[in-house]
């Protein structure tokens, strides 16, 4: 049986693991190793500490689907949307463009890391371990030690390689999240906006309303994002050291807003990618016997679809070895 073991448990991640699972069955050992407390990556889903009901996605808000991608991409579109896992926004957003009129928008009820709990779940067998940093990868015999202490895959790489990951650019953007009691009402007209006029926040939510949510048994949730600009320049700043700020500019945008129950303050240092690696689309093959494949949407570009994209390719290399 071939041992595979997969590194992050975001998008990417979750659904190379089921692709794995669904096509080769029980031919596959598969290990998935986050280095977080649970999966998702930036579609992570917070909770509120004082109601785990409460919940706020800090990082993907929506997905976007354009007619190329509703095509080529459909079966997974549709199997979301069979698991009443994706909903089609029906709110109003304010401010919110869109490149394609065509587009369609949805929304995850049960938070965006729905979506990857999902993969993870059809990957029966596989076993999944949280709080595994992987910081190290060296060749031992005819495969791969992989461990959590410090190192790195350094002296696997070609120039040529390393000079291609190493090019990757991101923007950065701070998220708060703020909940709230069950009984709170934060009375506006729309559910999300886009802020033009703020050197601070770029974008706002009533998270719960956003993803059509209505229950007396916990209260509202509202998200904020950062402008890039802004992420960028206090980049290197805390977080503590960063809320207050924030807090301080949704004062001015939100004068009305009700004081919350918890906070939770979010940075995203590597929130999108805009810039790719070069000439790898969808992953990069570091070493063919024994097999190490990179993906993500570093190899793509940053949003549902990409990752699909990334997880498509590298799964490709994956069956074509094992």
């Amino acid at each position: 049986m071939s041992r595979v073991l997969i590194v992050g448990a975001g998008l990417t991640g979750s659904l190379c693991a089921c692709l794995l699972r669904r096509e080769l069955a029980d031919r596959v050992q598969i290990v998935v190793w986050e280095k977080s407390r649970g999966a998702g990556g930036r579609m992570s889903t917070s909770r509120s500490p004082s109601n785990m009901s409460c919940t706020a996605d800090l990082g993907a808000q929506y997905i976007t689907s354009t007619p190329y991608y509703s095509k080529i991409h459909k079966i997974f579109y549709e199997e979301l949307l069979q698991h009443d896992i994706l909903k089609p926004l029906e709110a109003t957003m304010e401010g919110m463009m869109l490149k394609d009129e065509a587009s369609i928008n949805y929304v995850t009820p049960s938070g965006m890391s729905s979506i990857v709990k999902h993969y993870l779940r059809e990957s029966a067998g596989a076993e999944v371990f949280f709080g595994h940093h992987v910081t190290h990868v060296s060749r031992r015999g005819s495969g791969w030690e992989v461990c959590r202490k410090e190192g790195d895959i350094g002296s696997l790489l070609k120039d040529s390689e390393r000079q291609k990951l190493e090019a990757v650019s991101y923007s950065s953007r701070f998220a708060l999240g703020l909940f709230y009691k069950a009984g709170v009402q934060i009375s506006v007209p729309w559910a999300a906006k886009y802020v033009s006029n703020n050197p601070c926040i770029r974008y706002i939510a009533i998270d719960d309303k956003k993803r059509n949510l209505v229950s007396d048994k916990f209260g509202p949730s509202v998200v904020v994002h950062t402008s890039v600009p802004f992420g960028l320049q206090h980049v290197e700043k805390t977080l503590e050291e960063m809320q207050p700020v924030i807090l301080q500019e949704l004062q001015k945008l939100m004068p009305e807003l009700p004081e919350p129950e918890n906070i939770k303050c979010q940075k995203w240092r590597y929130s999108q990618v805009t810039g790719s690696v070069a000439d790898c689309p969808g992953q990069i093959t570091l070493l063919s016997e024994p097999l190490l494949v990179c993906g993500g949407d570093a190899f793509t570009h940053s949003n549902f679809d990409g990752c699909v994209e990334s997880a498509l390719k590298v799964f490709q290399v994956l069956k074509s070895s094992l």
